[in-house]
């Protein structure tokens, strides 16, 4: 018996009793981080990294949490777990189980440029790594984050001198915080949207040091709304909140952004590649650094992933989970968010 199952409620450990990141709720989860893919109501114990815990707390309300610290060991029933950086957002993590001399590193998402927020990705040597590949094709390759923010300073600067407002479409938890430092140096005022708000406080709360920022709410001034920064999730694209901006344009952070046909069927004004995952390169560096003898592939292009691996003289396979890609996360997010969107309006 392997020391990780697939099981029906996600990844499972029988020798210690617990869940990674269930679909299902469970006795023990352990969670990566708090997308809501990967982090689900209804378990009776969650354990996570600290800097997780407001923001499972924000998103599941109040549980029986307990927190640890990258490289901090804590054993369940004899198995030995580590959390390590996983550099996808603030808080995300690689989990680490060892039992009796079988070690297993589930990534979680995860990305390998540091964004100087999330924790600079750490690569975990094991037997057995199961890894995400949500941009497991070549095609997906990212430019540094340093150009992807100049691009972006670049067109919120053409919008200012045209009098528009510049609509940021970014998930709520991950590059909605990435993006406050950048837009920062280009603009006095940063608005968010309440579904971006709520996290960026539960961060604040929680001690870390964020831009300053404004909420949009029905009683924020007309001359505020205008010509500034918003950033917002998607499920404000097609809503009538973000009529409230024009004259706006709008520009779509996301991996997919890659693939310039989706800024047309995304109806945008702009387009910029910026993924909280690894790129094609990104993940065949960590699998090759992780000397794993076998990896498990899930979710995204792990069909081509894995055949990849195997074809390479990595052994391989792939593994079908509930997790979610990005496009899977947005649709996720606007569920969560448009109750969110509609008290805005």
């Amino acid at each position: 018996m392997p020391l990780i199952e697939f099981s029906d409620c996600g990844l499972y450990c029988r020798a210690g009793g617990f869940y990674i990141d269930p679909w299902k709720p469970v006795e023990r989860a352990v969670i990566t981080h708090a997308h809501s893919d990967h982090a689900r109501w209804g378990s009776k114990y969650y354990l996570c990294h600290h800097h997780t815990l407001p923001l499972l707390q924000l998103r599941l309300g109040q549980n029986q949490y307990q927190s640890i610290g990258w490289n901090e060991p804590i054993y369940i029933n004899g198995v030995r777990i580590t959390l390590h950086p996983a550099g996808h957002i603030i808080g995300s993590s690689q989990i680490r189980v060892e039992y009796e001399g079988e070690v297993w590193v589930i990534s979680g998402d995860y990305k390998t440029e540091n964004d100087g927020l999330s924790g600079e990705f750490e690569a975990v040597k094991c037997g057995n790594f199961i890894t995400e590949s949500t941009f497991g094709l070549p095609i997906y390759n990212w430019k540094p984050q340093a150009e992807i923010f100049n691009s972006i300073k670049t067109w919120i600067q053409k919008n200012q001198s045209e009098g528009k407002t510049s609509v940021l479409i970014a998930y709520s938890l991950g590059k909605a915080q990435r993006l406050l430092n950048c837009i920062s140096e280009v603009s006095d005022k940063i608005l968010l949207h309440g579904a971006v708000y709520n996290v960026h406080m539960a961060l604040v709360n929680a001690g870390w040091k964020l831009p300053e920022v404004i909420r949009v709410t029905p009683e924020t001034p007309k001359e505020i709304l205008k010509g500034n920064v918003v950033i917002a999730p998607s499920s404000a694209e097609s809503s009538p909140w973000i009529k409230k901006f024009a004259p706006y344009e709008t520009g779509i952070c996301s991996g997919w952004m890659q693939v310039r046909g989706n800024v047309r069927r995304k109806n945008a004004d702009a387009g910029f590649a910026l993924s909280d995952h690894a790129d094609w390169k990104g993940l065949l560096e960590a699998v090759k650094a992780t000397e794993a003898e076998k990896v498990f592939a899930t979710h995204g292009f792990q069909s081509a992933f894995s055949r990849y691996l195997n074809e390479n003289g990595i052994e391989a396979a792939e593994v079908k989970t509930e997790y979610g890609g990005e496009e899977e996360e947005t649709v996720i997010e606007e569920v969560n968010n448009e109750e969110g969107t509609k008290s805005e309006e």
